[in-house]
């Protein structure tokens, strides 16, 4: 087992949960998310019933790094960009802009004012901020956090890839691309961007229902 899948933060809290209760269960990574879903489904393929991936994996092959995260991980520009801006609805508009979503998320007012009350956080702040500069270096993502081609052959699990068909992280055609590695794949495509479930909630629930009912409850 690669000493990354073993060093991911995450790691004594779900052994702590399955010592405590032995079970398998399905596992949903969201974005960022999805990288530490597919290392615990690499490394653990017998704790997992199903891998579902909520919008793109960034560090999947062909996964391009927007811009405004780029610079917010970047040692100095990003320190001072988070002491000089102000997060408030317009910056957050156009954080949301670069993975394309931009129009859905000002139809959730209450969400976007909970993700500014979130930016304006101090703590959240440097946690978030820290793990971007895990996984990001000036240059793009880090060598150590890229998954390969050889890793998603590997994949032993049901995955479920459910994508917006205009994500510009891992855009559609990097998606199929990715489904055809990985030996037990299925590939959904929704009108949206990086994140599919924001406009698209019924059919995400109706999609990851469904897959959990196939693969086992």
């Amino acid at each position: 087992m690669p000493s990354r899948y073993a060093k991911a933060p995450w790691w004594t809290v779900v052994n702590f949960v399955h010592v405590n209760r032995p079970c398998s269960a399905h596992l949903v990574g969201a974005s960022g998310g999805g990288i530490w879903a597919i290392w615990y489904s690499l490394a653990h393929p017998e704790r997992v019933r199903g891998l579902i991936m909520l919008g793109s994996v960034p560090t999947l092959p062909g996964g391009r790094l927007p811009l405004p995260l780029r610079l917010t991980a970047t040692p100095g520009i990003g320190d001072l960009m988070v002491r000089a801006v102000k997060p408030g609805r317009r910056m957050l508009i156009k954080m949301m802009a670069s993975v394309g979503e931009a129009e859905t998320i000002v139809r959730h007012p209450d969400l976007l004012d909970s993700l500014v009350a979130g930016a304006r956080d101090p703590v959240a702040t440097r946690a978030n901020l820290a793990e971007l500069r895990a996984l990001i270096s000036p240059r793009g993502f880090r060598t150590s956090v890229r998954l390969s081609r050889e890793e998603l052959r590997r994949l032993a699990v049901p995955t479920l890839m459910i994508w917006g068909d205009r994500d510009p992280v891992v855009p559609l055609v990097q998606a199929r691309a990715v489904a055809a590695e990985i030996p037990h794949a299925r590939l959904e495509a929704l009108p949206a961007g990086h994140v599919p479930q924001l406009g698209n909630p019924d059919q995400v629930a109706a999609l990851l229902e469904a897959f959990v009912l196939a693969t086992g409850q």
